[in-house]
């Protein structure tokens, strides 16, 4: 499959949901761009996207304002609220912004939500390249419970998937690189919407611009696997992650369901880092303006998570306020190069709460993450035989630590305290 092309490596990048919700401004996502660019554009972080309601001109948090006006053009396309954007005056849309986001050697991305805007339906406006109207394939009974902005589009209506061709010929006249579908993988009410991820699958491979496909929200039913990776580059595999340790308690089960379907241009996704400062303008995730809320501990734990399983990264704190801890977490080649490079990850057992993790690597390592998920301390150990490795000669490294650690003697063993981690890549020379 060709788009898997687009994403042979899991993404990495940053959306604005986690700090700005809906309410996201132009200024801003070129302040995030440059601090990319100057601070983590060399170690593989890439993509910048600008998370919903970016046509929304009276948006001003994580809270959806019902029924308002949305901006739209002539064919019953949503464009970028000019009061929020203004560099997409004038029908320009987010060519601008794209522009100067290329500039930085970096990548653009927006999300959407799946359909088309219930304002259009209701006023009947044209699509492009058909006579069909909004209203003639608007399936109005398939909604977003969360928001609304959008009805459904019926499949089985003629000028459907020509709307869908319209939306993306415009988004690769704009330049994105990267498109997040919402509420499309699963929903509260209706399941998976797969005729919809087949139609946009058709629109983007017609498009002539490559651009990496995420859909979400999830949990993403296990029994899609199929139709997300024929569809999209990425999925989400939960709902909303927010900075709260029962939810990244619970993501071990949803790795460990999903690690024999990550693949190669194709990324069952834990969602975003919140990481950083959060909340700046969304209170989505049961928290104002604030620091993160996972100890420093509990982030070294989901960032080893994230790394060896392979889940895309996306950041979701305001970087320019990004102290020398948090930078530390988003610059550590060694983790990053796991990241990169790892195969075959999966759960090596699950023993109440002390948790191991193991991947190979494409230059023959072995790698190894030791995880506490109590709320007691407690050592957590992985013996060579387990590993599958035998004889003397087996060197470990702290990743994190980014030390030496000594040949191991049988057994690597730590005693972690509560929701910590370690991480740790073996070599293996014969004697």
């Amino acid at each position: 499959m060709r788009h898997h092309t687009f994403a042979p490596t899991p993404p990495m990048g940053w959306n604005s949901w986690d700090c700005y919700g809906a309410a996201v401004r132009e200024e801003e996502i070129r302040g995030n761009a440059e601090y990319m660019a100057k601070h983590l554009k060399d170690y593989g972080w890439e993509y910048v996207v600008v998370d919903i309601q970016w046509y929304e001109p009276g948006a001003v948090s994580s809270q959806y304002r019902p029924f308002v006006p949305l901006e739209m053009d002539e064919f019953s396309r949503l464009m970028p609220a000019v009061n929020r954007f203004p560099s997409a005056a004038d029908g320009k849309g987010f060519k601008p912004l794209a522009d100067y986001v290329h500039s930085l050697g970096l990548k653009f991305g927006i999300h959407i939500m799946r359909g088309i805007p219930r304002q259009a339906a209701h006023a009947a406006t044209p699509i492009l390249g058909t006579s069909a109207t909004a209203r003639d394939i608007a399936h109005p009974n398939s909604i977003c419970p969360w928001n609304t902005d959008m009805y459904g589009v019926d499949a089985s209506k003629e000028g459907a998937q020509e709307y869908y061709d319209s939306l993306f010929q415009l988004y690769a006249e704009w330049g994105v690189d990267f498109v997040k579908v919402d509420d499309i993988a699963a929903s509260r009410l209706y399941d998976a919407h797969l005729d919809e991820i087949a139609m946009i699958r058709r629109s983007i491979d017609k498009c002539g611009r490559d651009m990496v496909l995420s859909l979400s929200p999830g949990p993403a039913p296990l029994e899609y696997e199929q139709q997300f990776t024929e569809g999209a580059n990425m999925w989400r595999m939960t709902d909303d992650f927010w900075d709260l340790w029962h939810l990244l308690y619970g993501m071990f089960e949803r790795c460990e369901k999903w690690a024999p379907y990550v693949k190669e241009g194709s990324w069952p996704d834990c969602d975003m880092l919140p990481l950083g400062h959060l909340g700046i303008r969304s209170v989505d995730g049961g928290g104002a303006d604030r620091w993160t809320r996972f100890t420093k501990d509990e982030q070294v734990t989901m960032m080893s998570l994230w790394s060896i399983f392979r889940s895309p990264l996306m950041f979701g704190g305001e970087m320019r306020d990004n102290d020398d801890w948090t930078l530390s977490l988003l610059t550590n080649e060694e983790v990053l190069h796991l990241h990169r490079t790892g195969r075959e990850a999966r759960q090596l057992y699950r023993e109440g709460d002390r948790v191991a993790w193991v991947s190979g690597s494409e230059d023959g390592s072995t790698y190894v993450a030791l995880f506490n998920a109590g709320d007691e301390p407690a050592e957590v150990s992985v013996t060579l035989e387990q590993l599958g490795l035998s004889g003397t000669g087996v060197k470990a490294r702290d990743l994190w630590q980014r030390e030496d650690l000594g040949t191991v003697d049988g057994k690597l063993s730590k005693q972690l305290q509560p929701h910590a981690s370690m991480l740790v890549k073996l070599t293996y020379k014969s004697t």
